[in-house]
């Protein structure tokens, strides 16, 4: 196994590489470079090279299915692939890790510009986390002409909130930054809520960073609308199986690295929001209700299935 596979895979476990987005790029880059050094002799010893890689890299981190798409579609395009020969194989993947990677790019600038028409001038938009694509949303209504404020949260415990924050202020957006719990003091201000998403299961209940969900009640109550925004490669078919969509668990010491010793310290990286507290799904194919996402799924990647 290359040991390009390995310090990537554990790159993404460490959180060196963050965003559901930049983890199935990175694990499809480190792909390409495997294939491009192997050392296999037919196509049986180079398709198991990817399944290992896919082993490892599912193994990296749990709730990541852009990832384990990105990985099976390029074995899918391998396995499929009228060839035997080894260096016609090692092309293959690195022409259809190029289109991935533009078609992931394209994908996001449709979502974005889609996105962007529901951010109103003069508006007040809050998110939570960071995300390429939400960020992406925000530069494109930026660029239309609107002027608009944004609220974000520091997102405990990894403050990946500070990135957005940071990216907001060099767009020229006005940010106000907040400590998570902050959130009900502020809802009462927001025209409209937006954020990513880590997963997509088949009843259009959304896995995102913990507090997403929290943050959703908090919108209905105050009744604000909540729009995730999201490629839909990151539909999990698993959960059409029957499967739930499992909750990384993160090391205690991202919480608190001195905890008195006995204290039971949680560390969930996501939350499940249910489908009824999302208002829209901002994707690829338009804004779309949750519950459509198995059908939309069907007619834009019938592969995944």
């Amino acid at each position: 196994m290359a040991e390009t596979i390995r310090s990537t895979a554990e790159k993404i476990r460490k959180l060196q590489v963050q965003g559901a987005r930049n983890v199935a790029i990175a694990a499809v880059k480190a792909i390409q470079t495997q294939a491009e050094q192997t050392k296999a002799k037919n196509k049986t010893q180079f398709l198991q090279e990817l399944k290992e890689a896919q082993t490892i890299f599912s193994a990296s981190r749990e709730t990541e299915p852009l990832m384990r798409n990105a990985i099976r579609w390029i074995i899918i395009q391998t396995q499929t692939a009228n060839t035997e020969k080894v260096d016609a194989l090692s092309q293959n993947v690195s022409l259809n890790v190029s289109q991935f990677l533009k078609d992931l790019e394209v994908s996001r600038e449709q979502t974005a510009e889609i996105g962007a028409k529901r951010i109103r001038d003069g508006s007040v938009v809050f998110t939570h986390c960071h995300s390429s694509t939400v960020t992406r949303l925000l530069a494109k209504a930026k660029a239309d002409g609107n002027n608009f404020k944004v609220i974000c949260t520091e997102t405990r415990p990894a403050f990946q909130g500070r990135i957005t924050a940071k990216e907001m202020v060099e767009l020229g957006i006005e940010t106000t930054f907040i400590v998570d719990s902050a959130a009900r003091t502020f809802m009462g201000n927001v025209d409209v809520v937006v954020v990513g998403a880590d997963a997509i299961t088949s009843e259009g209940n959304v896995v995102n960073k913990i507090g997403s969900s929290g943050i959703a009640v908090l919108a209905h109550e105050a009744r604000k609308p909540f729009y995730v925004v999201s490629e839909l490669l990151k539909f999990d078919p698993a959960t059409l199986r029957g499967e739930c969509e499992k909750i990384e668990q993160r090391n205690s010491n991202e919480v608190w690295s001195e905890a008195p010793q006995k204290l039971l310290v949680c560390n969930p990286a996501f939350d499940v929001t249910p489908n009824r507290y999302i208002h829209g799904l901002i994707c690829e194919e338009g804004i779309i209700a949750p519950q459509a996402i198995v059908e939309v799924m069907r007619r834009r990647y019938p592969w995944i299935f």
